[in-house]
């Protein structure tokens, strides 16, 4: 039997804190959660909090690893392994690797069915976290909404509901809905002056309103399957109402990112789940100028963060949400673990509770520099001293 003790932590449960808590880990499964009364120590938090280990619903930063450079790309085996040392070090230790399928000069199919490849090619080994692939679907790219449903449709032995995201960037909606937000971006990112800019987005748009037919044919197959429960289907960024009785008809269940307060608050009185992003809420606001989301969280119309493009800020989230007064200690650690875990029907995981799944995340929540002092997954023999105990 592996026997794993945590001492000396502020340990945060569902709805509650314990003080200098001692937690006991038996085969990978929590078995009991208490005052720290003396006895075996396993790891000494040293009067940090242990919270569940986090759950990321959308990363892209295993695209980002493979290639850090502009043509200085990596093997795809190491990029994994690398980024998955900086997802430790963030506290997650459920993931969802944000896959985009498309052709847009950066991105191209045969690389996103590598990425899966690589990702489902670590189902059965002894990995620090747990790796797990969204599907993302550009609504305009036929390409790549054929090789998704090729992918799901082969793979469903491997991954029997996976998670979806439809998603369409054309500027004027969704995130770039103002698309003077854009207009500066590409501005910033190719040094181009305000003038190129705005040809190049009148281009942009004109090219992507001749695809749109493609956009329509995705749909049945989609609706279909949400509709059947053999996919978990997200909406990516959407703004208005209108956008969220959209996505209601397609059977989707998730608003990822909602750009406003309204079509927050129409997913939620409809039953579906809203993810935020959480570099917005240690931003203090969105990057393209959206809604914030410490006020979606205020509102209660977040059910969880995700990392979106930062792993850490993750974790860098729950303190800045409770300095805000925008929730409780609890209910910020919800949002990044049993709030996610939820959303995406894992419920084996994301409670700090008795009978629980062992993955756990040992931190510094409070202060303006947070850090994470030690990452434990459920069944991995990952520190000296836990091998110690089977010695």
């Amino acid at each position: 039997m592996k026997r794993f003790i945590v001492t000396n932590v502020t340990a945060v449960l569902h709805d509650s804190v314990i003080s200098d808590a001692r937690i006991v880990v038996e085969d990978g499964v929590v078995v009991e959660i208490g005052p720290h009364r003396g006895g075996e120590t396993t790891f000494d938090g040293n009067g940090s909090f242990c919270i569940p280990g986090l759950v990321d619903t959308h990363s892209d930063g295993f695209e980002m690893e493979h290639r850090p450079r502009p043509g200085a790309k990596l093997p795809l085996d190491f990029s994994l392994r690398s980024f998955e040392a900086k997802v430790r070090a963030s506290g997650i230790t459920t993931l969802f690797h944000g896959i985009g399928f498309e052709n847009d000069g950066n991105r191209t199919v045969d690389l996103a069915n590598s990425f899966v490849d690589v990702i489902h090619g670590y189902a059965d080994s002894r990995t620090m976290i747990d790796h797990r692939v969204l599907y993302r679907i550009d609504a305009r790219d036929a390409a790549g909404f054929q090789a998704v449903a090729a992918r799901l449709d082969a793979d469903r032995t491997i991954d029997p509901r996976p998670l979806v995201s439809f998603e369409d960037h054309t500027p004027g909606q969704g995130q770039y809905r103002d698309r003077a937000y854009f207009e500066n971006w590409i501005m910033g990112t190719r040094n181009i002056d305000a003038d190129t800019a705005r040809i190049e987005v009148d281009a942009l748009i004109a090219e992507r309103d001749a695809l749109l037919h493609h956009r329509a044919a995705a749909l049945p197959w989609l609706t279909a399957k949400a509709a059947a429960a053999e996919i978990s289907l997200m909406a990516h960024d959407p703004a208005t109402i209108d956008d969220i009785d959209e996505a209601l008809t397609w059977n989707a269940t998730i608003a990822e990112f909602p750009t406003t307060v309204a079509a927050a608050q129409h997913a939620k009185r409809n039953g579906m789940r809203t993810v935020c992003g959480a570099p917005n809420v240690l931003r203090g606001g969105s990057h393209s100028g959206n809604v914030s989301a410490a006020e979606l969280v205020s509102r209660g119309l977040c059910d969880g963060l995700s990392s979106d493009y930062l792993p850490f800020a993750m974790v860098g989230a729950i303190g800045t949400l409770v300095r805000l007064n925008a929730c409780t200690l609890p209910e910020a650690v919800r949002l990044v673990t049993s709030g996610p875990a939820h959303t995406v029907g894992l419920s084996d995981r994301g409670r700090l509770e008795v009978g629980a799944r062992a993955d756990l995340a040992i931190c510094h929540l409070m202060d303006k520099d947070p850090s994470v002092i030690g990452t434990f997954r459920s069944g991995t023999a990952d520190l000296p001293s836990l091998a110690m105990q089977d010695a």
